[in-house]
């Protein structure tokens, strides 16, 4: 019996919720979120700034028992003041196994777990046999997020990304996706929130975009990143020229 989806559906409690008039209840992919069911190795989120993607991939993250701020369940001190309760309105279905590992890989925070980091493995030490690096702090934002997949993700887990590319050249998203493809191979399950066409082009991932209509399955073909990325390189030289003109 196949082991995975770790993580097989979320939705969302409507029976909870009082009112739709703030956030993140009056985001329309929030409130119109579907049942959502996750594909068994990578499952993609895309859409605009501001469509819920990361306030969705948070609360996942929350609802699993991690830190809004990232890492693992060992760092779950690592909280922030603007912690959503969305988290505590989803309902969720398991696997029938449980991941043996977790983690919320987390550009905009990754700072602050490297330095919780620091300070847990300042006493014990040990960090450079897990992560692959002495600090964390000293690597580039791109070089921590490899040396986290690289070595401290260890296979059998379940986990969330958000927006990985942010601090990858194209080329390291490469590498990434080959990571994460070496980890999926290893019984992992990925959910991640992203704009990268590179990472995007994962192989039978299922693909939700948000938008103000609310939630639905797309194509690789049909994700701006991929239409806009295609548009732009195809009429690079006339997108700059019109662009550029009012600055001549």
């Amino acid at each position: 019996m196949d082991i995975k989806p770790y993580l097989k559906e979320i939705s969302l409690k409507k029976e909870t919720i009082t009112s739709y008039d703030f956030v993140p209840f009056n985001i329309p992919a929030i409130n119109k979120l579907p049942e959502m069911k996750f594909h068994r190795d990578v499952t993609f989120i895309v859409g605009e700034n501001g469509s819920g993607k990361y306030t969705f991939i948070e609360a996942i993250a929350r609802w699993l028992g991690l830190s809004q701020e990232g890492g693992s369940k060992d760092n779950i001190q690592l909280e922030s003041k603007n912690d959503s309760l969305l988290f505590s309105h989803l309902r969720g279905a398991m696997g029938y196994r449980k991941p043996s590992d977790y983690f919320f890989l987390r550009a905009e925070s990754l700072y602050n777990v490297a330095t919780y980091l620091d300070d847990v493995y300042e006493s014990g030490g040990g960090l450079a046999q897990v992560y692959g690096v002495s600090s964390l702090h000293k690597c580039s934002h791109g070089e921590s997020f490899l040396a986290i997949m690289s070595n401290r993700l260890r296979g059998n887990g379940l986990y969330i990304f958000d927006e990985p590319e942010a601090s990858l050249s194209p080329m390291h998203q490469l590498t990434a996706l080959g990571l994460i493809d070496g980890l999926v191979k290893k019984k992992s399950q990925f959910i991640i929130a992203t704009h990268s066409p590179i990472l995007l082009a994962y192989p039978n991932a299922l693909i939700y975009q948000f938008d103000e209509t609310g939630v639905k399955q797309i194509s690789y073909e049909e994700t701006a990143p991929f239409t806009d990325t295609k548009s732009f390189l195809n009429n690079y030289e006339s997108i700059i020229e019109i662009l550029v003109a009012g600055y001549q």
